[in-house]
């Protein structure tokens, strides 16, 4: 294996936490799993997504792309991994359509936060 394939698929195994997160967080609160409120796995949850944000509005390409692309101009061929996880994670569109729906999920992380608040250590008990 290539360690293109293996920064791509960390990539991916990114994308999917931040993504699957959200209905994760929201089917939990639903069915009254207390995992979905621990306040570590929230605010990982909710920097991630930031961060993604903060790279697209400042222009900046995700490392993990950068450096894929580097490697793969070292490591030539190409892999099952590499043309199945590509077509996953990278469309054409114009990149300030992008940014517009990082922020938009951006805000529904954050209004989750409002609507199903993560437990507050020592603050006080859920109910779930």
């Amino acid at each position: 294996m290539q360690l293109a394939d293996i920064i791509l698929m960390s990539h991916f195994v990114f994308v999917l936490f931040v993504v699957g997160s959200l209905p994760v967080i929201w089917l939990g609160a639903w069915l009254h799993l207390k995992f979905v409120r621990n306040l570590a796995f929230r605010l990982i949850h909710l920097v991630a997504i930031l961060f993604v944000v903060a790279e697209s509005i400042v222009g900046i390409t995700c490392p993990l792309t950068r450096w894929e692309y580097e490697l793969r101009e070292i490591e030539a061929d190409r892999s099952f991994i590499q043309y199945w996880l590509h077509r996953i994670l990278y469309y054409d569109f114009p990149e300030s359509v992008l940014t517009v729906s990082y922020v938009v999920f951006a805000l529904l992380v954050a209004i989750t936060f409002k609507l199903v608040p993560p437990a507050i250590p020592g603050k006080y008990k859920s109910k779930y």
